[in-house]
């Protein structure tokens, strides 16, 4: 029997007491996610337990209740945020000892001071720093986030400190330091001594999706001058072809019109259900009766040109969102009246 008053449980035998105090439907879905050595370890700490003493059981829990909550107050505001939460519940020591717990094994992302300064203060407060500065600090930052400030940056900085991100892979932690001591005046202690990945097509795809269509209309129109190729990965990623469902029925049809039939029937073959429902329901029934006919005539086909005929589509799709025949819904934009 594990005597609590005496001796200091290790964190497998916590961990152990943890999973017997929820039982053994709960511990056996946590197993799914563990790996082999994990799991054989739990399990042997677990054969050892002879009987849980109720104050061990009671600590235990109360500790992952502790840790858990601190977890969260650093997910949503950050190391500082959780500190002061956890002093006023917990008491200072305390809260001092839980979050040093966490950090000692937790990468913070950098920039971890900014995350809940209001983006209207944050763009002030950087928008006088050099482009690529600018787009170190939006790749770590949420797309919600990265997004109002880019849209507040000049005309004349935008479209390179997207470029930027775009073409960002790897930040050695020396820079990342030397950044965050400039914008805090003080060498953060919590960057991560790794490589951090951050920033790429990825990243300013999701922040352009979030920009007002002005902006993005200004960011891409000056890559295509400067680098037609990243603007054309931009604008591939920016609208996929199973995004069609978020067109309205009429847009749809007027985006029908304009296509090949042997291009939509392979554009078809390589989506879920839900696409090809939309696509049929904003035809007439003989014609999508005959699309489904050469669909199924068609028979399997490859991969490359399935990827092709959405392409084709995509590209039709943006061409009658700029002419202003349809358009094509985004995040913060004012809903459509009609």
């Amino acid at each position: 029997m594990l005597q609590s008053k005496k001796t200091q449980l290790t964190g497998r035998q916590k961990a152990a007491v943890f999973l017997v105090s929820l039982g053994s439907d709960v511990s056996s879905e946590i197993f799914k996610h563990l790996r082999e050595d994990e799991i054989e370890q739990l399990t042997f700490e677990i054969a050892r337990l002879d009987k849980v003493d109720p104050e061990d059981k009671d600590r235990v829990l109360q500790e992952f209740q502790e840790l858990m909550m601190a977890q969260e107050f650093i997910s949503t505001g950050g190391i500082d945020y959780a500190r002061e939460v956890l002093e006023r519940a917990l008491g200072t020591q305390k809260a001092i000892d839980i979050v040093n717990r966490l950090t000692s094994s937790l990468q913070v992302r950098p920039f971890d001071f900014i995350r809940r300064t209001d983006p209207s203060h944050l763009l002030n407060f950087i928008q006088g720093e050099h482009p690529q500065t600018i787009a170190l600090i939006l790749a770590y930052l949420d797309p919600s986030k990265a997004s109002t400030i880019l849209g507040g940056l000049s005309h004349q900085i935008q479209a390179d400190v997207a470029k930027r991100i775009a073409t960002m892979d790897r930040t050695s932690p020396d820079v990342l330091r030397e950044v965050e001591r400039v914008l805090e005046r003080k060498l953060s202690t919590l960057a991560s001594e790794d490589y951090t990945s951050a920033g790429g097509v990825d990243a300013i795809v999701e922040i352009l999706n979030q920009v007002d269509r002005g902006t993005e209309k200004i960011i891409i129109e000056a890559l295509e001058e400067e680098d037609p190729e990243l603007a054309e990965e931009i604008k591939k990623r920016m609208f996929v072809f199973e995004d069609i469902v978020l067109l309205d029925d009429r847009s749809i049809q007027k985006v029908l019109r304009e296509v090949d039939t042997q291009d939509l029937a392979k554009a078809l073959k390589g989506v879920d259900a839900e696409v090809q429902e939309k696509i049929f329901r904003n035809m007439s029934k003989r014609a999508s009766s005959l699309l489904r006919e050469d669909m199924d005539f068609m028979g399997p086909i490859r991969l490359r040109d399935v990827e092709e005929a959405q392409q084709k589509i995509v590209n039709i799709i943006r061409k009658l969102e700029e002419a202003g025949d349809i358009i094509v819904a985004r995040a913060g934009e004012e809903e459509l009246v009609v």
